[in-house]
């Protein structure tokens, strides 16, 4: 995913204005993913959203200096949702990898069935499939595949609740509102 441009910046500005602007955008881009992300079938979404939530996270944690203990707390909840979105990640990564091996596995079994019919045969006798050199790897790597689906269902249905219980609290106006910058101690007489 690639990061919005990001328009008005001077370079000649205040930082603080300019990183302001810079974090707006960003999060922008993240709750620009509500409400595909909120689909479970949206995969590249919610990968998509989970890179959003790391840019806009490293921007809240290098801005504290400047905005204060706000973007702190906003950079810890952030970070709640990257890591959950990652978690989610991982389950679709591992999916296809395990799919892709359990149909490799069949297809050395069936040739290691074919391969074991007589020569000339003009069907194949059922009992030779007992026999599959595979066969034990299966159970395995299908429950592997039940479980990950199941957790990713949960994270899912974990990260809807979670990114519910943010909004009805307001979370992008304490995002926003923590976006004001601190007002440097008293200089030293």
């Amino acid at each position: 995913m690639k990061a919005r441009k990001v328009k008005g910046l001077d370079p000649d500005g205040n930082i603080a204005d300019n990183m302001r602007r810079v974090i707006v955008v960003r999060i922008d881009e993240l709750f620009g993913f509500i409400p595909a992300a909120l689909d479970p079938a949206n995969v590249k979404e919610l990968h998509d959203m989970r890179i959003a939530a790391k840019r806009l996270r490293y921007l809240l944690e290098l801005s504290e200096p400047l905005f204060g203990r706000g973007v702190k707390q906003g950079a810890k909840n952030v970070k709640g949702l990257q890591d959950l979105l990652g978690e989610i990640h991982d389950c679709d990564e591992l999916l296809p990898l395990v799919d892709r091996h359990v149909a490799g596995l069949r297809a050395e079994d069936a040739a290691a069935v074919v391969a074991s019919a007589p020569p000339g045969a003009a069907d194949l006798d059922p009992a030779l499939s007992k026999d599959a050199p595979g066969r034990s790897r299966y159970r395995g790597l299908e429950l592997l595949m039940v479980h990950t689906r199941a957790r990713r269902d949960l994270l899912h249905a974990r990260f809807v609740r979670e990114w519910q219980a943010l909004e009805e609290r307001g979370f992008r106006d304490e995002l926003e509102s923590a976006l004001q910058p601190v007002e440097p101690p008293p200089a030293a007489e």
